[in-house]
C-alpha cells in the first residue's frame, strides 16, 4: 500500500464495543485523521506561517473552527487562494495548534510557558473556547511569582475570569513580594489598576507607593491612573513628607489633602466608621481568629480559653471566656487579630451548659478608636452557636459585648472564630432570612416548655417513628404549652408542624412568636378550626427566636399532642397529606392505652417536664 494511503489502514488497537449494538472506533478516527497531519496528499490549502509553509486540508480545518469555515468558505478573497499566510502568528506554536485541529490533543507540560501563551493567544483568535479554558487551567498550575504577572495581563486580554481571578488572588497573597519584584514592572497599566484598587492587595502603604514609583520609571502612567489608586492618608504624616514629596509623582494639592486627611481629629463618617479606606487580608473560608494567626483577646477574664480551638471542654468552672454585665460603658471582650482582615462573619459560642440565654452586640474597628456596630443582639435572647454575617469590611479589632444574662450579670463566651465567606445568606435588617429548617437540633434549636419521654423528640426530625406512648410532645389544656428556642433570631414567615393522627382526633391550638420571652405576637389564630395532622402555616415576616405552641381543644382527651415542628417551611406543598396511622410505627396492633393527661404521660415516660 502506497504511503499516500496510509491513513487508511485499519489501526492496531483493539476496537472496544460499549454495549450490544455499539461500535466505539474514536482512537482509530483520532490517529488516521493524525496521519493527515502537514501531509501533502490530499492538501488543498497551504498555511504560510512565518514564511514556513504547511499543508492542511480546508474540510478539517473549517469542521473545527468557526474562524477557518468563514475564512475558507466564506466568500472572501482567502477562498480562492490556495496559499494562505497568517501573519503574527507564532510558528511553533500554531504547529502544536495545528497538530490538536487534527487529533483533539495537546501535552502542555513540558512546554516553555511563552509558547503556551502564545498557543492560548491562537485558541482565542481562532475561536477555540474548550483549548481556551483547559490551557486557563493549566497555567493556573503553573502560576509563580516569576510569572504571575505576565498571566494576568494575558487573562485579562482574552477575559479569562477564572485565570484572572486566580492571578489576582496569588498577588493579594504575595502583595509585599511583588511589589519588588522585577516582573511588577511589566505589568500593563489597566492590570496594575485593577490590582491596586482591590482592598485585599494589603502591603504598607508606603511600600505600595515606592512599587508604584518603581513602575512608573519605566512605564507611562497615562492620566495618573496608577498613582490615584495609591491611598495616600493611610501613610504617616512622616512618610508623606519623607518619602512621597521627594519622589515628585505626586502633585502638591494631593499631598496637602492627604496630610488634612491623615491628622483630622475626628476621621468618622456618618455611619460612625472611620472614613480612610483600608486594605486587609483576604483569606475566604479561613479562621484567621487563631494564635497561629496571630490573633489575642485583649480583655475580659480566663483569656487563654476563647481562642484554643476547644469548644467541647467547658463547664461551670473552665473552657469560656467572660465580663461582667453593668451596664452602658462595659468594654467587654476584645479580640486583637494578627493583621488588618477582611472579614463578614462571626460564629462564636455561648456558654451552653443550661438554658440560659443571653443578649449582646459586636463591634469592630482597624484602631480601636473609631467603632462601628455590625451586630446588635441586645434586644434577642441567644444561646449556644451564633452564625453572625454582616457588610464585608476591614477590621482588626472585634469587641463583643453582652448586655444581658436570663441567670446572672455575666456574659460568658466559649468559642470566637471569624472568616470571610464566599456565600452569605440572605439577610433582613441583619438578620438571617433562612431558606432551610433551622429549627432542628444541627441548629442547636431546643423544647424548653412541653413534656415528652425524649428531649427535643419535636425537633429531631422524625415524622414516622410515632405511636399511642412515644414519639410525641405534648402539654395539658388549660395549663403550660410547647415552647421551642432557636439559638439566634431568624426572619421566619412560615411554619409547619404535625399533630398526632394515629386516630380520627382533632385539635385547636394557637402559635405565638417572640424574640425576648415576655413581649408576644401572634402568628395564627387555629382556636375555632377542626385541625388535624399536618398543618401548613404562612403569615408576614419576622424575627423569631421563641414559638410557644399552644392546644385549645382536643375531641379525644385533655392532652394537646405535637408530632414534629420546622420552620421556615417554604418549600413546603401547601396541600400536605395525613400521614396514614399504619406508617407510624411497627405492624403490631397498638393495645396501649393513650395517656389521657400529661401528667400520665410525664409518668410514663419517667421523666420531669422541662423548664
Amino acid at each position: 500500500m502506497s504511503s499516500s494511503h496510509q491513513y487508511l489502514k485499519a489501526s492496531s488497537s483493539t476496537n472496544v464495543t460499549c454495549c450490544p449494538g455499539d461500535v466505539e472506533h474514536q482512537t482509530q478516527l483520532s490517529e488516521n485523521l493524525a496521519s493527515l497531519l502537514l501531509s501533502q496528499e490530499y492538501s488543498d490549502i497551504v498555511l504560510v506561517v512565518e514564511g514556513q509553509k504547511l499543508h492542511a486540508h480546508k474540510v478539517i480545518l473549517a469542521a473545527r473552527s468557526d474562524y477557518f469555515r468563514a475564512l475558507l468558505y466564506g466568500g472572501l478573497r482567502e477562498s480562492n487562494q490556495d496559499e494562505i499566510e497568517l501573519p503574527n502568528a507564532p510558528l511553533n506554536a500554531f504547529k502544536v495548534l495545528l497538530k490538536y485541529i487534527y487529533t483533539g490533543h495537546m501535552f502542555l507540560m513540558t512546554m516553555k510557558e511563552e509558547v503556551i501563551l502564545d498557543i492560548l493567544g491562537l485558541a482565542h483568535q481562532y475561536g477555540f473556547e474548550d483549548l481556551e479554558r483547559a490551557i486557563s487551567d493549566v497555567l493556573v498550575l503553573l502560576l509563580c511569582m516569576r510569572n504571575v504577572c505576565a498571566l494576568l495581563d494575558t487573562a485579562r486580554l482574552y477575559n479569562l475570569e477564572k485565570l484572572t481571578t486566580v492571578c489576582l488572588l496569588y498577588l493579594d497573597i504575595h502583595a509585599a513580594e511583588i511589589l519588588k519584584h522585577e516582573s511588577f514592572l511589566t505589568l500593563s497599566q489597566d492590570s496594575l489598576v485593577e490590582l491596586l484598587e482591590r482592598d485585599s492587595f494589603f502591603a504598607p502603604e508606603v511600600d505600595i507607593f515606592r512599587g508604584v514609583c518603581n513602575w512608573c520609571n519605566v512605564n507611562t502612567d497615562y492620566a495618573d491612573k496608577v498613582m490615584k489608586c495609591v491611598r495616600l492618608p493611610l501613610m504617616s504624616v512622616a512618610d508623606l513628607l519623607s518619602v512621597v514629596r521627594p519622589a515628585g509623582l505626586v502633585k502638591p494639592d494631593a499631598l496637602l489633602d492627604a496630610i488634612a486627611e491623615r491628622t483630622k481629629v475626628s476621621a468618622v463618617s456618618d455611619s460612625g466608621w472611620n472614613c480612610l479606606r483600608h486594605r486587609g487580608v483576604l483569606l475566604y473560608d479561613e479562621n484567621i481568629a487563631t494564635a497561629k494567626q496571630g490573633a489575642k483577646v485583649l480583655t475580659g477574664e480566663l483569656t487563654e480559653f476563647l481562642l484554643d480551638g476547644d469548644h467541647s471542654s467547658y463547664d461551670m468552672d473552665k473552657g469560656y471566656t467572660r465580663h461582667a454585665i453593668t451596664g452602658p460603658g462595659d468594654q467587654g471582650i476584645i479580640v486583637k487579630l494578627g493583621f488588618p482582615s477582611i472579614i463578614n462573619h462571626i460564629r462564636m459560642l455561648l456558654w451552653d451548659r443550661d438554658i440560659r440565654s443571653y443578649s449582646y452586640y459586636v463591634e469592630v474597628s482597624i484602631d480601636q478608636k473609631d467603632w462601628v456596630r455590625v451586630v446588635d443582639y441586645s434586644p434577642y435572647c441567644c444561646r449556644s452557636w451564633q452564625y453572625l454575617y454582616f457588610e464585608t469590611r476591614v477590621v482588626q479589632y472585634i469587641k463583643i459585648v453582652g448586655t444581658h444574662n436570663t441567670v446572672n450579670k455575666v456574659f460568658h463566651l466559649v468559642s470566637f472564630e471569624c472568616t470571610c465567606k464566599k456565600k452569605v445568606p440572605k439577610m433582613v435588617n441583619d438578620v438571617i432570612m433562612p431558606s432551610e429548617n433551622v429549627a432542628t437540633l444541627n441548629n442547636h434549636a431546643v423544647v424548653i416548655e412541653g413534656v415528652s419521654r425524649a428531649r427535643n423528640a419535636l425537633l429531631n426530625g422524625d415524622t414516622k417513628q410515632y405511636d399511642w406512648d412515644s414519639g410525641y410532645t405534648c402539654h395539658q389544656l388549660g395549663s403550660g404549652a410547647i415552647l421551642i428556642q432557636l439559638s439566634q433570631p431568624y426572619i421566619i414567615s412560615s411554619l409547619k408542624l404535625l399533630l398526632w393522627d394515629c386516630d380520627d382526633r382533632s385539635y385547636s391550638y394557637y402559635i405565638e412568636s417572640s424574640v425576648n420571652i415576655w413581649e408576644w405576637e401572634m402568628v395564627i389564630d387555629k382556636t375555632r378550626d377542626s385541625c388535624k395532622s399536618w398543618q401548613l402555616i404562612r403569615f408576614p415576616r419576622r424575627p423569631v427566636v421563641f414559638i410557644r405552641i399552644v392546644g385549645t381543644h382536643n375531641t379525644a382527651n385533655e392532652v394537646f399532642h405535637c408530632v414534629h415542628f420546622e420552620c421556615p417551611a417554604d418549600g413546603v406543598q401547601p396541600d400536605l397529606p395525613a400521614i396514614p396511622a399504619s406508617t407510624n410505627s411497627s405492624e403490631t396492633p397498638r393495645s396501649s392505652p393513650f395517656t389521657e393527661t400529661a401528667t400520665e404521660a410525664e409518668e410514663v415516660a419517667g421523666i420531669t417536664q422541662q423548664d
